[in-house]
Protein backbone atom coordinates (compact mmCIF):
# COMPACT_ATOMS: atom_id res chain seq x y z
CA UNK A 1 0.00 0.00 0.00
CA UNK A 2 1.65 3.29 -0.72
CA UNK A 3 1.74 6.35 1.55
CA UNK A 4 1.91 10.02 1.03
CA UNK A 5 3.23 12.86 3.57
CA UNK A 6 0.73 15.10 4.68
CA UNK A 7 0.87 18.32 5.75
CA UNK A 8 2.73 17.86 9.34
CA UNK A 9 4.43 15.55 7.63
CA UNK A 10 2.58 12.26 8.75
CA UNK A 11 2.76 9.44 6.65
CA UNK A 12 -1.10 8.43 5.47
CA UNK A 13 -2.64 5.29 3.37
CA UNK A 14 -4.05 5.32 0.13
CA UNK A 15 -5.16 2.38 -2.41
CA UNK A 16 -4.70 2.17 -5.91
CA UNK A 17 -7.65 0.18 -7.67
CA UNK A 18 -7.86 -0.22 -11.28
CA UNK A 19 -6.21 -0.63 -14.42
CA UNK A 20 -6.92 2.76 -15.78
CA UNK A 21 -4.85 6.26 -16.11
CA UNK A 22 -8.18 8.53 -15.66
CA UNK A 23 -7.66 9.00 -11.67
CA UNK A 24 -10.94 9.35 -9.44
CA UNK A 25 -10.22 10.14 -5.75
CA UNK A 26 -12.65 8.48 -3.49
CA UNK A 27 -13.06 9.67 -0.10
CA UNK A 28 -15.14 7.00 2.94
CA UNK A 29 -17.63 8.49 5.49
CA UNK A 30 -18.56 6.36 8.71
CA UNK A 31 -16.74 9.28 9.96
CA UNK A 32 -14.03 6.97 11.30
CA UNK A 33 -14.79 4.14 8.95
CA UNK A 34 -12.19 2.09 7.00
CA UNK A 35 -12.19 2.90 3.50
CA UNK A 36 -12.48 -0.89 2.69
CA UNK A 37 -16.39 -0.65 2.91
CA UNK A 38 -16.36 1.49 -0.42
CA UNK A 39 -14.80 -1.70 -2.16
CA UNK A 40 -14.62 -1.17 -5.76
CA UNK A 41 -17.70 1.19 -5.59
CA UNK A 42 -19.80 -0.86 -7.90
CA UNK A 43 -16.78 -1.93 -10.43
CA UNK A 44 -16.09 2.15 -11.10
CA UNK A 45 -12.59 0.69 -11.01
CA UNK A 46 -13.24 -0.53 -14.56
CA UNK A 47 -13.55 3.17 -16.18
CA UNK A 48 -11.55 4.75 -13.81
CA UNK A 49 -8.19 4.35 -11.57
CA UNK A 50 -9.76 4.65 -7.90
CA UNK A 51 -7.28 6.94 -5.28
CA UNK A 52 -8.85 5.56 -1.92
CA UNK A 53 -6.81 7.26 1.23
CA UNK A 54 -7.36 5.69 4.60
CA UNK A 55 -8.67 8.81 6.57
CA UNK A 56 -6.09 9.35 9.82
CA UNK A 57 -6.97 6.81 12.54
CA UNK A 58 -8.59 4.42 9.62
CA UNK A 59 -7.15 1.52 7.65
CA UNK A 60 -3.41 1.86 7.60
CA UNK A 61 -2.90 5.32 8.31
CA UNK A 62 -1.93 6.45 11.69
CA UNK A 63 -3.47 7.93 14.67
CA UNK A 64 -3.45 11.61 15.30
CA UNK A 65 -1.57 13.12 18.14
CA UNK A 66 -3.97 16.15 17.70
CA UNK A 67 -7.35 15.48 18.30
CA UNK A 68 -8.00 18.11 15.89
CA UNK A 69 -6.99 16.40 13.07
CA UNK A 70 -9.57 14.37 13.14
CA UNK A 71 -11.91 17.09 12.03
CA UNK A 72 -12.85 17.04 8.45
CA UNK A 73 -11.59 20.43 7.71
CA UNK A 74 -8.39 19.04 8.75
CA UNK A 75 -9.26 15.78 6.20
CA UNK A 76 -9.90 18.10 3.59
CA UNK A 77 -5.84 19.35 4.40
CA UNK A 78 -4.84 15.97 4.32
CA UNK A 79 -6.66 15.85 1.16
CA UNK A 80 -4.49 18.80 -0.79
CA UNK A 81 -1.48 16.77 0.62
CA UNK A 82 -2.56 13.65 -1.60
CA UNK A 83 -3.06 16.04 -4.78
CA UNK A 84 0.42 17.65 -4.28
CA UNK A 85 1.81 13.87 -3.96
CA UNK A 86 0.13 12.73 -6.90
CA UNK A 87 0.68 16.05 -9.01
CA UNK A 88 -2.79 16.12 -10.32
CA UNK A 89 -2.95 20.00 -11.25
CA UNK A 90 -6.87 19.43 -11.02
CA UNK A 91 -9.31 16.22 -10.34
CA UNK A 92 -12.27 14.64 -9.93
CA UNK A 93 -13.39 13.70 -6.14
CA UNK A 94 -15.90 11.19 -4.74
CA UNK A 95 -17.33 11.34 -1.29
CA UNK A 96 -19.62 9.33 0.12
CA UNK A 97 -21.88 10.22 3.67
CA UNK A 98 -19.82 11.96 6.38
CA UNK A 99 -17.15 12.41 3.73
CA UNK A 100 -19.11 14.77 1.77
CA UNK A 101 -18.63 17.72 4.49
CA UNK A 102 -14.82 16.66 3.97
CA UNK A 103 -15.32 16.83 0.60
CA UNK A 104 -17.33 20.39 0.33
CA UNK A 105 -14.32 21.97 2.84
CA UNK A 106 -11.54 20.95 -0.04
CA UNK A 107 -13.89 22.94 -2.43
CA UNK A 108 -14.80 25.91 -0.46
CA UNK A 109 -10.56 26.03 0.02
CA UNK A 110 -9.32 24.95 -3.78
CA UNK A 111 -12.29 25.60 -5.77
CA UNK A 112 -9.99 25.37 -8.98
CA UNK A 113 -8.44 22.10 -7.96
CA UNK A 114 -11.80 20.06 -8.89
CA UNK A 115 -13.21 19.26 -12.32
CA UNK A 116 -15.85 16.94 -10.98
CA UNK A 117 -17.17 16.33 -7.64
CA UNK A 118 -19.60 13.63 -6.67
CA UNK A 119 -21.35 13.35 -3.39
CA UNK A 120 -23.05 10.32 -2.25
CA UNK A 121 -26.01 10.17 0.53
CA UNK A 122 -24.61 13.34 2.05
CA UNK A 123 -25.48 13.95 5.69
CA UNK A 124 -25.74 17.79 4.87
CA UNK A 125 -23.37 18.87 7.92
CA UNK A 126 -22.27 21.68 5.68
CA UNK A 127 -25.47 23.17 4.57
CA UNK A 128 -27.42 23.13 8.28
CA UNK A 129 -27.72 22.06 11.75
CA UNK A 130 -28.97 18.36 12.44
CA UNK A 131 -31.74 19.66 14.01
CA UNK A 132 -32.50 21.88 11.10
CA UNK A 133 -31.91 19.46 7.96
CA UNK A 134 -35.00 18.51 5.97
CA UNK A 135 -35.52 14.71 7.07
CA UNK A 136 -37.69 12.27 5.85
CA UNK A 137 -35.41 9.51 6.88
CA UNK A 138 -38.06 8.13 10.28
CA UNK A 139 -40.82 7.92 7.07
CA UNK A 140 -38.91 6.13 5.05
CA UNK A 141 -37.84 3.48 7.57
CA UNK A 142 -41.57 3.34 8.60
CA UNK A 143 -42.25 3.22 5.03
CA UNK A 144 -40.55 -0.21 4.85
CA UNK A 145 -42.50 -2.04 8.20
CA UNK A 146 -43.74 -5.00 6.21
CA UNK A 147 -39.96 -6.11 5.84
CA UNK A 148 -38.97 -9.20 7.87
CA UNK A 149 -36.29 -7.44 9.40
CA UNK A 150 -38.30 -4.07 10.26
CA UNK A 151 -39.70 -5.27 14.21
CA UNK A 152 -36.19 -6.36 15.29
CA UNK A 153 -34.42 -3.24 13.95
CA UNK A 154 -37.31 -0.86 15.18
CA UNK A 155 -36.61 -2.14 18.62
CA UNK A 156 -33.17 -1.79 18.13
CA UNK A 157 -33.30 1.76 16.88
CA UNK A 158 -35.56 2.49 19.95
CA UNK A 159 -32.90 0.89 22.79
CA UNK A 160 -30.38 2.97 21.45
CA UNK A 161 -31.38 5.65 22.32
CA UNK A 162 -31.31 4.87 25.98
CA UNK A 163 -27.95 2.86 25.71
CA UNK A 164 -24.18 3.42 26.83
CA UNK A 165 -22.89 0.33 27.45
CA UNK A 166 -20.70 -0.37 24.51
CA UNK A 167 -20.99 -4.12 24.03
CA UNK A 168 -24.71 -3.50 23.78
CA UNK A 169 -24.84 -0.84 21.31
CA UNK A 170 -22.49 -2.90 19.08
CA UNK A 171 -25.67 -5.75 19.32
CA UNK A 172 -28.20 -3.13 18.58
CA UNK A 173 -26.03 -2.13 15.70
CA UNK A 174 -26.19 -4.98 14.17
CA UNK A 175 -29.61 -5.97 14.90
CA UNK A 176 -30.31 -2.26 12.78
CA UNK A 177 -27.88 -3.16 9.92
CA UNK A 178 -30.84 -3.62 7.53
CA UNK A 179 -32.04 -0.29 7.18
CA UNK A 180 -29.49 0.80 5.98
CA UNK A 181 -30.00 -1.23 2.52
CA UNK A 182 -32.84 -1.38 -0.04
CA UNK A 183 -32.40 -5.39 0.49
CA UNK A 184 -31.22 -7.71 2.76
CA UNK A 185 -29.81 -10.60 0.85
CA UNK A 186 -25.89 -11.73 0.90
CA UNK A 187 -24.41 -8.64 -0.93
CA UNK A 188 -25.57 -6.63 2.02
CA UNK A 189 -25.20 -8.99 4.75
CA UNK A 190 -21.30 -9.28 4.07
CA UNK A 191 -21.16 -5.49 3.73
CA UNK A 192 -22.96 -5.25 7.05
CA UNK A 193 -21.12 -7.95 8.90
CA UNK A 194 -17.25 -6.25 7.95
CA UNK A 195 -18.87 -2.77 9.74
CA UNK A 196 -17.84 -3.56 13.32
CA UNK A 197 -14.59 -4.18 12.65
CA UNK A 198 -14.04 -0.87 10.17
CA UNK A 199 -15.32 1.64 12.58
CA UNK A 200 -12.94 3.86 14.90
CA UNK A 201 -14.61 5.52 17.66
CA UNK A 202 -11.86 7.98 17.75
CA UNK A 203 -11.30 10.05 14.76
CA UNK A 204 -15.55 9.76 14.74
CA UNK A 205 -15.78 11.78 17.46
CA UNK A 206 -13.09 13.96 16.40
CA UNK A 207 -14.81 14.82 13.00
CA UNK A 208 -16.97 17.62 13.72
CA UNK A 209 -14.64 19.00 16.47
CA UNK A 210 -13.93 23.10 16.20
CA UNK A 211 -16.42 23.23 13.79
CA UNK A 212 -19.17 26.07 15.18
CA UNK A 213 -21.40 27.75 12.71
CA UNK A 214 -19.29 30.92 11.54
CA UNK A 215 -16.88 28.27 10.21
CA UNK A 216 -20.03 26.22 8.60
CA UNK A 217 -21.15 29.36 7.12
CA UNK A 218 -18.23 30.45 5.14
CA UNK A 219 -17.43 27.08 4.15
CA UNK A 220 -21.42 27.38 2.83
CA UNK A 221 -20.75 30.80 0.89
CA UNK A 222 -17.88 30.14 -0.31
CA UNK A 223 -19.51 26.90 -2.21
CA UNK A 224 -21.18 29.45 -4.17
CA UNK A 225 -17.77 30.35 -6.20
CA UNK A 226 -17.08 26.15 -7.07
CA UNK A 227 -17.26 26.18 -10.82
CA UNK A 228 -16.88 22.28 -11.69
CA UNK A 229 -19.94 20.47 -12.19
CA UNK A 230 -21.40 18.67 -9.06
CA UNK A 231 -23.32 15.67 -8.92
CA UNK A 232 -25.62 14.74 -5.42
CA UNK A 233 -26.56 11.33 -5.78
CA UNK A 234 -29.20 10.09 -3.06
CA UNK A 235 -30.61 6.54 -2.39
CA UNK A 236 -34.56 6.66 -2.28
CA UNK A 237 -34.61 3.87 0.39
CA UNK A 238 -32.17 5.97 2.47
CA UNK A 239 -32.91 5.58 6.29
CA UNK A 240 -29.23 7.00 7.63
CA UNK A 241 -29.42 10.19 6.02
CA UNK A 242 -32.61 10.24 3.94
CA UNK A 243 -33.35 11.91 0.57
CA UNK A 244 -34.67 15.25 0.80
CA UNK A 245 -31.03 16.75 1.81
CA UNK A 246 -30.00 15.81 -1.26
CA UNK A 247 -31.17 18.63 -2.95
CA UNK A 248 -30.43 20.99 -0.34
CA UNK A 249 -26.76 20.29 -0.98
CA UNK A 250 -26.94 20.25 -4.37
CA UNK A 251 -28.51 23.56 -4.04
CA UNK A 252 -25.32 24.78 -2.70
CA UNK A 253 -23.27 24.58 -5.53
CA UNK A 254 -23.78 26.91 -8.63
CA UNK A 255 -23.98 23.89 -10.70
CA UNK A 256 -25.18 21.06 -8.57
CA UNK A 257 -27.16 18.30 -9.69
CA UNK A 258 -29.47 16.40 -7.35
CA UNK A 259 -30.15 12.97 -8.47
CA UNK A 260 -32.34 10.24 -6.54
CA UNK A 261 -31.67 6.41 -7.52
CA UNK A 262 -34.58 4.43 -7.05
CA UNK A 263 -34.02 0.92 -5.41
CA UNK A 264 -30.94 1.47 -3.42
CA UNK A 265 -30.56 2.96 0.16
CA UNK A 266 -27.44 4.47 2.19
CA UNK A 267 -24.88 2.20 0.09
CA UNK A 268 -26.27 2.27 -3.55
CA UNK A 269 -23.31 0.59 -4.92
CA UNK A 270 -24.20 -2.48 -2.88
CA UNK A 271 -27.80 -2.79 -3.92
CA UNK A 272 -27.46 -2.23 -7.11
CA UNK A 273 -24.28 -1.73 -8.92
CA UNK A 274 -24.80 -1.34 -11.94
CA UNK A 275 -27.56 1.28 -11.23
CA UNK A 276 -25.17 3.56 -9.26
CA UNK A 277 -21.70 3.10 -11.89
CA UNK A 278 -24.26 3.99 -14.89
CA UNK A 279 -25.17 7.13 -12.82
CA UNK A 280 -21.54 8.05 -11.55
CA UNK A 281 -19.92 7.42 -15.07
CA UNK A 282 -22.72 9.20 -17.35
CA UNK A 283 -21.91 12.35 -14.93
CA UNK A 284 -18.66 11.75 -15.78
CA UNK A 285 -18.25 11.17 -18.89
CA UNK A 286 -14.92 11.20 -21.48
CA UNK A 287 -12.92 12.88 -18.61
Amino acid sequence: MPFYRSYDDTALAYRVLGPSSTPLVCLAGGPGRDAAYLGDLGGLDRSYRLLVPDARGTGQSPPADDPDRYSFPALAQDLESLRRELGLERFVLLAHGAAAATAQCYAAAHPGRLSRLVLVCPEGRVQAARSELPSDTLEIFESRSAEPWWPEASAAVQQLATTSDPERIRTLLAQAAPMAYARWDAPQRAHAAAAPSQDNPVPRAGFPQGVDDLARLAVLKNLREVPCPVLVVTGELDTITGVRVGELVADSFPRGEWRRLSGVGHYPWVDDPELFRAAVTSFLGAL
